[in-house]
């Protein structure tokens, strides 16, 4: 099982025009984050895509393309690039791009985004949500399948027997789909044979297992191999070397995170007894030391039988040679200990 870690890119608000000390100090930490997973041997890295004060990668294929210059083995992946408000053409070219500099390690994983700054940013019309998402997938699928491509969609100007360039390192980039909960989306991903990423951030990771069975089910309705599906699971994870030591460095962080967001949502503020009990055997949060943290992801592998986990870290005001320790355990500890149990390297 491929084992990874995904991050935002979360700093303290700026404010400012100019001298965005916070956002380059957090562009570097990133780049030391992707550089220690290579060198403990974890499979893949991943930033998320955010045009938000409070996260720094708006752009996460210009970072990956930094971090591919100092890297040597790990795939690099966005997580996610929001495609609804995204050109196709574009997409493709920089992430052909980043697989031309990392030699053939590039990957997209496409979404609709749990933010919606990006819609009237770009200039899109909310009410065509999912519309925009299931037109650019189908033009970025057939710019990855051909070099000449013609295409006419509703919401871009068509395109008539034009080729894309540059085209990338590997055959096609991977294309993975990311999905929070929607039965919808499950199915699209299924029916089109597509990798899909399922993000776990709340209820018990076993109230998922229905949308793992959708997703299968769809692919063998629409004629394809399920066994040789690629599903991923993504969840939050901290580790340290004591349990309530981990718990006591992230609540903070954590805290202020979800009720900033969950304000923003409707969203009751979290307390600590809400998170102690997603750090629990039975909730989605990886909090803890190195043998709890893997007895959980190797509990969900035998429930989900997936072939892929990402853990999103979350920094904030955690320090940041904490959290380097946190990926160091889960790229030295917990993933030797994931890989023996299910018998995946």
């Amino acid at each position: 099982m491929e084992l990874g870690i995904s991050t935002f890119g979360e700093i303290p608000i700026e404010h400012i025009s100019g001298n965005a000390v916070n956002s380059q100090m957090r562009i570097e930490e990133l780049i030391k984050e992707a550089v220690l997973a290579d060198e403990t041997g974890l499979d893949v890295f991943a930033l998320g895509e955010h045009h938000r004060p409070d996260f720094v990668v708006s752009a996460p294929e210009v970072i990956l393309a930094a971090i591919a210059a100092v890297t040597k083995h790990i795939k690099l992946s966005s997580a996610v690039t929001v495609l609804s408000s995204a050109d196709p053409v574009r997409v493709f070219q920089n992430f052909a791009t980043l697989d031309l500099i990392s030699k053939g390690r590039a990957e997209i994983m496409a979404g609709r985004g749990s933010f919606i700054e990006s819609f009237p940013l770009f200039g899109y019309d909310l009410n065509d949500y999912d519309d925009l998402f299931t037109e650019k997938l189908d033009l970025l699928m057939n710019i990855n399948n051909s070099e000449m491509v013609s295409w006419k969609g509703m919401h871009r100007a068509p395109i008539q027997q034009l080729g894309v360039y540059p085209r990338p390192y590997q055959q096609k980039l991977p294309i993975w789909l990311a999905v929070g909960g929607t039965p919808a989306s499950v199915v699209r991903a299924g029916t089109l044979n597509l990798p899909l990423t399922i993000a776990i951030l709340g209820g018990n990771p076993a109230q998922f297992l229905p949308l793992v069975e959708l997703y299968r089910k769809s692919a063998a309705k629409a004629g394809h191999d399920a066994s040789q599906l690629q599903l991923a699971i993504n969840q939050h994870m901290y580790i340290a070397d004591d349990s309530q030591q981990a718990a006591d460095e992230l609540w903070p962080s954590y805290s202020r995170m979800m009720n900033r967001i969950g304000k923003e949502r409707g969203w009751s503020p979290m307390t600590r007894a809400q998170f102690e009990y997603l750090r629990s055997p039975a909730g989605p949060l990886l909090v803890g030391t190195p043998q709890e943290v893997a007895d959980k992801i190797i509990a969900e592998h035998k429930i989900f039988n997936n072939t892929r986990f990402v853990s999103q870290t979350i920094v904030a005001d955690v320090p940041h040679e904490k959290s380097l320790h946190s990926i160091e355990l889960f790229g030295k500890v917990v993933a030797p200990l994931v890989r023996e149990a299910t018998g995946k390297k």
